[in-house]
């Protein structure tokens, strides 16, 4: 794979001038190493270099094989977008995102895998950019290549990746609309995590949308400020307001049977196209069911 851009402007050594690109430092040091080549208008330059104006320069990297230990599964795959650098997919709730010890066959990444496989990508190791609990649906995005994935850790770029959830709720917040800054760890050996006076500092913001009386629900949309394990479901359980369908934190399973949230939209800076997406993933039947509530 190849990524290369016309300077314009002063002089450039081509560390500065690939760092300003979004090229971490650690693909450069490797590149140095002999994993990849320096590129000047097509040619491949060794030792100091400088970039002039005009110059076309960036790198050459080998791509990337599978990863043998990562099972592959051709399940179903819904692919929102995909690009040389991205994939969007609307992930099920009921699927783990990534493999673990009670499930190496078929998650999300391995899906992920058997789809690159059968498309023969050129690079077939996924980067989960964004992750999803296993019950929670909705879009997650993927880097296909690790120059995508260092991009997204530059805080300027990781502060333009939005994450909007839709999450249905036992009773209404007040007020309508707020943030939530309370910190979360964990507790002792259990899966659940809570609000703790030593745990990690968690930022939600959310705006009530509709309450239905009849059975004192609310739909709440939500964006993370930070990314703590069950945050959401965390901080509204704290609340005590938790998610329906949340067995984990005592909510109400009478409507659904899992937790009632959805990843609905997801923005970010595609520095490769120079440009903002924005994607959304329609609700899951269960979801459509709790709004006719």
């Amino acid at each position: 794979m190849q990524f290369t851009w016309t300077h314009h402007g002063e002089p450039l050594a081509m560390k500065r001038f690939l760092t300003q690109h979004g090229i971490s430092m650690r693909t450069i040091k490797a590149i140095k190493h002999g994993a990849g080549e320096f590129l000047v208008n097509d040619q491949v330059k060794t030792g100091v270099i400088t970039i002039n104006t005009g110059d076309v320069a960036g790198i050459r990297l080998p791509d990337e094989p599978a990863d043998e230990t990562v099972a592959v599964s051709h399940q179903p795959l819904q692919v929102q977008y995909e690009d040389a650098n991205w994939l969007v997919v609307d992930k099920p709730a009921g699927l783990t995102s990534v493999p673990g010890p009670s499930n190496r066959e078929d998650t999300l990444v391995n899906r992920i895998k058997g789809y690159l496989v059968a498309t023969q990508a050129p690079n077939q190791r996924p980067h989960l950019i964004t992750r999803l609990d296993r019950d929670t649906s909705g879009l997650v995005l993927v880097a296909k290549h690790h120059v995508a994935q260092g991009m997204l850790t530059d805080p300027k770029l990781a502060d333009q990746l939005v994450k909007t959830y839709l999450a249905w709720i036992e009773g209404t917040l007040t007020p309508a609309s707020g943030t939530i800054d309370q910190p979360i760890g964990r507790l002792d050996d259990s899966p659940r995590r809570g609000v703790t006076a030593n745990g990690q500092r968690a930022i939600t913001t959310y705006q009530v949308e509709t309450s239905t009386l009849a059975h004192a629900v609310s739909r709440v949309r939500l964006q993370l400020v930070t990314g703590r394990t069950h945050q959401i479901r965390v901080h509204l359980s704290a609340l005590g307001h938790p998610l329906l369908g949340d067995a984990l934190y005592d909510g109400n399973q009478t409507w659904i049977k899992r937790q009632a949230l959805h990843a609905a939209s997801l923005q970010f800076y595609d520095p490769f196209a120079e440009q903002t997406r924005r994607f959304e993933a329609p609700l899951p039947a269960d979801l459509q069911a709790l709004n006719r509530q």
